[in-house]
């Protein structure tokens, strides 16, 4: 995280933002704070909190572990932004937050959209479903052209270098 700022986007240092959530030290007073304290914990690869913070009714929010943590893992976290919430205070017992996640993993930048329900069990936010809206991807990098000069850096065109291996 650039300069400990947490990565949740709240303009806080970790330790007073996030950290005491993910570590369990302190519970999140919000659906929304649970919400940035999930986006933390793909960030610095906390798989544990993500599946702790899930309500697990029987058959619901059955988690791939390995997907979770290859996708926390493999990905570079660029930010989180909040589009609107619903309910979710302190004094709620349910919420709403949408937010996008925006992040590159294998070369292509991709934001997650996400619209998600919140519910809160004997005083505890707890993530409870989520409906995913429609995103389009995004290279990260320009595409290299078949006659552009091959990124590896050998002088040669694409076309005659890189390409004719891999294609």
């Amino acid at each position: 995280m650039e300069k400990d700022f947490c990565s949740c986007g709240s303009g806080k240092k970790y330790q007073d933002c996030c950290e005491p959530i993910i570590s369990g030290k302190t519970l999140a007073p919000t659906a929304e704070t649970l919400m940035r304290a999930r986006y933390t914990a793909y960030a610095v690869h906390n798989i544990d909190f993500i599946t702790d913070s899930c309500l697990r009714e029987k058959g619901q929010n059955d988690i791939d572990l390995e997907e979770t943590r290859r996708w926390s893992e493999d990905s570079q976290w660029l930010g989180l932004k909040i589009h609107r919430t619903e309910k979710g205070s302190a004094s709620d017992q349910e919420g709403v937050v949408e937010f996008s996640a925006s992040y590159i993993r294998n070369g292509l930048k991709d934001e997650h959209r996400e619209t998600a329900s919140f519910k809160k069990v004997n005083g505890k936010w707890y993530f409870s479903e989520g409906r995913l809206a429609n995103t389009t991807i995004v290279r990260a990098s320009p595409k290299v052209g078949r006659n552009d000069p091959c990124p590896c850096g050998s002088g040669k065109k694409y076309k005659q270098c890189c390409l004719s291996k891999n294609g």
